[in-house]
């Protein structure tokens, strides 16, 4: 199957906070899909015994485990992944089951094929969805519609966890992103920049908070301030 890579390495970056109860089954679904040149595993100050489950893959030969001493935010996270990353094609994962592994070949296709320089997984195309909660998708309805206003996309999910790069387009940006803005920062560059910026269909199983959801309905004040911000500035 890692035929379909055409020779690229892909890695794939995944930040871990308090993800004990997902973290062995997503790292399994991961290996599974055989397109995995590395999984740069970053926990971000993880205490509810994630870490002491980390340590099982500290020799391991596709995951690289690395360590925040305290919780900085998953834009930390993904951006000491980026750092650390030696693939040709970086996607990002989640480290609980929302999403799966097996949408990789869908989103990183336009990228491997020349024909975009970064693919974003939408989870409003029509593949199988679980529920969402209702804010949580008036909040990223907002959010999707401001980025597109803003910088003349025409995107359905801009809030989503999966996004690919060719891996020298994130060499390419500067990012300060700490926590959830990562993903209002990262799409705004890339726009700016005039990459190539596709979506294709995926799949997502919500969850709650009850199940470990982190994101919540502030979270959106500082992801609009930052689609505003770099509007106007880099």
């Amino acid at each position: 199957m890692s035929d379909v890579l055409n020779g690229m390495k892909l890695s794939v970056i995944m930040p871990v906070y308090n993800e004990r109860d997902t973290l062995e089954e997503i790292v399994r679904q991961v290996k599974a899909t055989g397109l995995v040149h590395e999984i740069i595993m970053v926990d971000d100050g993880s205490t509810d015994g994630t870490r002491e489950i980390m340590k099982q893959w500290h020799d391991d030969d596709i995951v690289r485990v690395f360590y925040h001493e305290k919780n900085s935010g998953k834009g930390s996270a993904v951006r000491t992944g980026f750092k650390n990353a030696t693939g040709d094609i970086y996607i990002i994962q989640d480290a609980d089951l929302e999403y799966d592994p097996r949408d990789y070949i869908d989103v990183i296709r336009p990228i491997v094929e020349g024909r975009a320089d970064v693919a974003y997984g939408s989870r409003f195309l029509g593949k199988p969805a679980r529920k969402m909660n209702f804010w949580h998708r008036v909040g990223n309805f907002i959010l999707t519609m401001m980025t597109n206003v803003l910088y003349n996309l025409d995107l359905t999910d801009m809030e989503t966890c999966y996004k690919a790069f060719r891996a020298d387009v994130v060499a390419d940006i500067p990012l300060h992103a700490r926590r959830f803005d990562f993903e209002p920062e990262i799409t705004a560059k890339v726009a700016k920049r005039g990459y190539r910026l596709v979506e294709v269909a995926i799949s997502y199983y919500g969850r709650d908070f009850d199940e470990g959801k982190k994101i919540t309905g502030w979270d959106a004040i500082p992801a609009a301030w930052t689609l505003l911000k770099y509007r106007f500035t880099d």
